[in-house]
């Protein structure tokens, strides 16, 4: 089974199991104890699997003919140079060799808003619902939160068609990213949407006025084995994040990626924008690992799961306003 149809069935399956769980398990979860509410959610299918285990180093780091790392390669986010890692009996949950960091091993700090933003965000999330794992935590919010909720995933997957843009395109990647690497460029082709980006490695200057794009204007240098790519000129229709989304013209994304070995990528991002931050934030360095599977032709809407969990998302929206 290909990784494109395996993908598709698992979502479908998430979404459906959402579904079921919000509207006809609540009541049965109510009234079980806490190991019992643990077992309502195991996913049938998924109960003998073994731990996964990650990537080893694989060797040193390749390099090009100017002596600078090669990052060229197909990367996964975490460490298992693949997708699809559920862990066995949990619905929800990840495998902790997927993540792209562990925050107990490298804590990232909280981005430090201004008092406007971080008004602004909390009235964005004011009725996000604190764990969708739990069905019985949306069905005991009131009905107009429970709306606002339900449109705002609406929103979310609404803006899945949009480009990632920077640093989103890595940042944010729920799918398999390409670089390609060559002495004074470097490439990114992204899986998803078939975004792409190109920067030349030669310590030029921005434009004095550059003109707004996705993914910004970009420029890079070579700070001995790592290379810093400077961003600036974001459309500010750009999501930095899931709780981050919104940012100003003034944003300026400084990445830093490096290749500590043959299967690894390291990739941390430093953003500025005093219209929004009281001071720059740095994320977690991130780890991606080298995968042996090209990129699949995904586009949103089109061979994604996005228009059939949109579609079950407003079926159920219109049921909640339909009722008294």
């Amino acid at each position: 089974m290909n990784r494109g149809f395996s993908n598709a069935l698992f979502l479908k399956a998430v979404v459906v199991a959402s579904l079921c769980l919000v509207s006809f398990c609540a009541s049965a979860q109510e009234k079980s104890s806490g190991q019992e509410k643990k077992a309502q959610f195991s996913t049938p299918g998924y109960t003998h699997r073994e731990p996964s285990k990650p990537l080893p180093d694989g060797g040193p780091t390749p390099r090009l003919a100017d002596g600078h790392p090669d990052f060229s390669g197909v990367w996964f986010k975490g460490l298992l140079g693949k997708e699809d890692a559920t862990l066995v009996g949990s619905f929800g949950v990840l495998d902790p060799n997927q993540r792209e960091f562990d925050p107990k091993v490298t804590p990232e700090e909280k981005p430090s808003f201004q008092p406007w933003a971080a008004a602004k965000l909390k009235e964005q999330q004011a009725n996000l619902v604190a764990d969708t794992r739990d069905p019985s935590s949306f069905d005991k919010l009131p009905r107009e939160q429970r709306l606002a909720a339900l449109d705002l995933e609406i929103l979310k997957l609404s803006r899945n068609c949009m480009p990632h843009g920077v640093p989103g395109i890595v940042l944010n990647a729920d799918r398999p990213f390409q670089f390609v690497s060559t002495p004074g460029l470097f490439v990114q082709l992204d899986e998803h949407n078939h975004d792409y980006r190109v920067v030349m490695i030669d310590a030029r200057a921005h434009s004095k006025e550059p003109d707004p794009k996705f993914n910004g204007e970009s420029v890079a240098h070579w700070d001995g084995d790592t290379l810093v790519i400077d961003t600036v000129a974001i459309d500010e229709r750009v999501w930095n994040g899931e709780q981050w989304q919104f940012h100003s013209d003034q944003e300026h994304v400084i990445e830093r990626i490096t290749r500590p070995s043959l299967n690894y990528l390291i990739y941390q991002v430093t953003i500025e924008d005093p219209k929004v931050l009281t001071k720059p934030w740095t994320s977690a360095p991130r780890r991606y690992s080298l995968g042996h599977e090209d990129l699949l032709e995904w586009y949103c809407g089109i061979n994604g799961h996005d228009d059939e969990e949109l579609q079950a998302l407003k079926q159920q929206r219109d049921r909640l306003q339909a009722q008294k």
